[in-house]
């Protein structure tokens, strides 16, 4: 009797599979900014599930794109904490939060304007040696940062490719369209090896051509274990592509689930027409 008890005692201090599978990639519980006397955001807390594509809606002046710059430590939050793959990551910078994997792209590009396409995504690589006046005077250790370089420029190259902006490689990155500076933008970003991208409006001003490259290349990496937390205010966008939305109003989630029970939930309808349902 006693041994069966101590068994189940052992196995409940055990995650599950389930447990593991389910666990959130991206936590953000009670998350709160305040500027002067203006709350941007109060108190949101959601999850995000790894490998998910998930939607961040809300009118304007919901606090998105605030909750945004406090998750990726572009602000410091007033309160809550956000927590990125098990860990506390609550206001640390955006170097950080990207060698630990987790980026973002904003609504207007920011790309090095007078640098090409090819070097501005050859920046983006983690941990590169780079020159230094010992590489330059002992061979092992010069052909070590030669090798590192190829691979470097080879990474980058394919990454081009996917986006198909490789026929620009030699362009200043200042020369391109706005569409072409939102893949140039991807593929940086996808340089940095990350496992979350937070994408801000990534479609803003981009052609219909050039946003169903985009989307098509996102729905790739996401089926290859990438995550992604999308802000946008194309509905349909949303609605089409995003397993699991999130609505906030006024700095608070207002509602969370799928497409269908988003649409049919009252409290967004009004949260966007002002009343009008």
């Amino acid at each position: 009797m006693s041994e069966t008890v101590g068994a189940e005692a052992v196995r409940e201090d055990v995650p599950t599979t389930s447990d593991a599978v389910d666990a959130p990639l991206l936590e953000v519980d009670g998350l709160r900014k305040e500027f002067g006397g203006v709350t941007a955001v109060d108190g949101a807390s959601f999850r995000v599930a790894p490998g998910s594509f998930t939607g961040l809606i809300g009118p304007n002046g919901a606090g998105k794109s605030t909750t945004f710059n406090c998750i990726t430590g572009i602000h410091d939050p007033t309160g809550g904490t956000v927590r990125f793959d098990g860990t506390d990551v609550t206001g640390l910078p955006p170097y950080t939060l990207a060698q630990r994997g987790l980026v973002r792209t904003f609504q207007i590009a920011r790309e090095l304007s007078e640098m090409t396409v090819l070097e501005n995504v050859m920046l983006a690589p983690p941990e590169q040696s780079g020159e230094s006046a010992l590489h330059s005077v002992l061979p092992g250790l010069r052909d070590d940062v030669q090798t590192a370089e190829r691979e470097v420029v080879e990474d980058a190259w394919a990454t081009l490719e996917f986006f198909e902006i490789d026929h620009l490689a030699h362009e200043n990155a200042g020369s391109l369209s706005g569409g072409q500076r939102k893949l140039l933008e991807m593929a940086r970003v996808l340089s940095t090896d990350p496992e979350m991208v937070l994408l801000d409006e990534p479609l803003a001003g981009v052609n219909p051509t050039l946003e169903e490259k985009l989307l098509d290349r996102i729905d790739t990496l996401r089926q290859d274990g990438l995550t992604f937390l999308l802000v946008e205010h194309d509905m349909d966008v949303i609605m089409s592509h995003c397993e699991h939305i999130i609505v906030m109003h006024q700095g608070q989630v207002l509602a969370e689930g799928d497409a269908d029970t988003i649409q049919s939930d009252d409290r967004v309808l009004e949260a966007y027409l002002g009343g009008d349902v």
